[in-house]
C-alpha cells in the first residue's frame, strides 16, 4: 500500500464524514493505494456509528476504537502500529488540517529523499490563549531539541514508514515525534507551510492543563532519549559527584581535627561544625542517587511493554 492516512478522532462525529469525503477528492487525483485509519479514542458521541457508516461506503476506510479515553499519543501508536502505507500521514479530525497537502507531503517523502515532514501552520485561527503557550512551547523546545522547526504539535505530518516503525508514542509525547525520530536515527526532518482553517465543528480539547503537561512531557523525553537505556549514567555520576564532595569534605574536617591535636590546640568538635552535616548530606545522597541509577538500571532491563491498551472493535482490517 502506498499511504496511510491516521485520524486521531475524539467526539468529531460531525466532521467525519467531511474529511474522509475531501480526502476522496484529493485521491482520486492521484493513483495511489491507501487507507484511512480512524482512531476513535474513546469517543462518547456518535464516532462509531458514523464510522461504520462510512466504512460501509467507503473500503478505504478503517477504524480502530478504543473503550475509553486514552489520549493522542496513545491513538497515534496504535495507529502507528496497524498502518499499511509506505509513507504515513496523520492529521486531525477536525478539518483545521487540509488533505490538499497531501500530494505535496508525499512528494517530500517520497521524491525528496526526507524521513519526516511536519506542517507548520504559519498563520493560525486559533484564539491567543492558545496560540501564545504554543509559541512558547515551539521555542523552548527548539532550543533543546536542536531540531529547527517552527511547530512541533501540527497534527498534519507526514513519515517514512520506518520511521513510525521505529518509535513509540506514549503519555503527551505525539508533541515530540520529531525529537524521537532524530534519537530514533531519522534525521532528515523537514518542514512545510500547510494551511490552517478554522475549527468548523465541535470544540478545542485544548487547555492549560495540556501545556503543562507538554513541559513536563519535555522534559522526560529529554531524559528518556539521553538516559533511557542508560540511567546509571545519570544518577550514577551525580551520586559519584555527591558522595566525593562529601567525603572530601569529612577527609578535610578530620585533617582539621587532627591539626589541632597534634599542636596541643583545643579544638572544637567536628560535630558542631556545619560542615560536618553538609559532608554527611551530600555522602547520603550521592549513596540514594547510586542506588536509584542501580534500580532505575534493573526497571529499564526488565520493564514490561507499558503500550497496552483496550480495544473495543475495529473496523476493516484483516483478521
Amino acid at each position: 500500500m502506498d499511504l496511510s492516512i491516521i485520524v486521531p478522532s475524539f467526539n468529531e462525529d460531525e466532521s467525519l464524514p467531511e474529511l474522509v469525503a475531501w480526502i476522496g477528492r484529493v485521491m482520486s487525483q492521484t493513483q495511489w493505494t491507501y487507507e484511512i485509519v480512524i482512531v476513535d479514542d474513546g469517543s462518547r458521541d456518535n464516532t462509531m456509528n458514523v464510522i461504520e457508516k462510512l466504512q460501509g461506503t467507503d473500503s478505504h476506510v478503517k477504524a480502530i476504537s478504543f473503550r475509553r479515553n486514552y489520549g493522542k499519543s496513545a491513538a497515534l501508536n496504535v495507529g502507528f502500529a496497524a498502518a499499511e502505507g509506505n509513507v504515513v500521514i496523520t492529521m486531525d479530525a477536525d478539518l483545521q488540517d487540509s488533505p490538499d497537502e497531501i500530494p505535496e507531503l508525499m512528494d517530500m517523502i517520497l521524491n525528496q529523499g526526507y524521513d519526516m515532514v511536519s506542517g507548520w501552520k504559519k498563520v493560525r485561527h486559533d484564539p491567543l490563549n492558545k496560540t501564545l503557550p504554543s509559541k512558547l512551547f515551539n521555542a523552548v523546545t527548539r532550543k533543546i531539541s536542536g531540531i529547527h522547526l517552527h511547530d512541533f504539535n501540527c497534527g498534519l505530518k507526514a513519515y517514512k514508514r520506518d520511521v513510525v516503525k521505529s518509535i513509540e508514542v506514549y503519555g503527551e509525547m505525539h508533541r515530540y515525534i520529531p525529537l524521537l525520530a532524530k534519537e530514533a536515527g531519522f534525521v532528515k526532518i523537514g518542514e512545510k507551510v500547510v494551511t490552517h482553517y478554522e475549527r468548523k465543528f465541535g470544540v478545542s480539547k485544548f487547555g492549560i492543563e495540556r501545556t503543562i503537561k507538554g513541559f513536563l512531557d519535555l522534559l522526560s523525553v529529554t531524559f528518556m532519549t539521553k538516559f533511557g537505556k542508560r540511567p546509571m549514567h545519570l544518577f550514577g555520576a551525580l551520586g559519584t559527584l555527591m558522595f566525593f564532595i562529601g567525603f572530601i569534605a569529612s577527609i578535610w574536617l578530620g585533617a582539621k581535627k587532627i591539626w589541632f591535636v597534634y599542636h596541643s590546640l583545643s579544638a572544637p568538635l567536628i560535630t558542631s561544625s556545619p560542615y560536618f552535616y553538609l559532608a554527611l548530606t551530600c555522602m547520603i545522597l550521592g549513596t540514594q542517587l547510586f542506588l536509584t541509577g542501580f534500580i532505575a538500571e534493573l526497571v529499564t532491563r526488565n520493564a514490561p511493554e507499558r503500550n497496552t491498551y483496550q480495544i473495543a472493535r475495529k473496523l476493516g482490517f484483516k483478521e
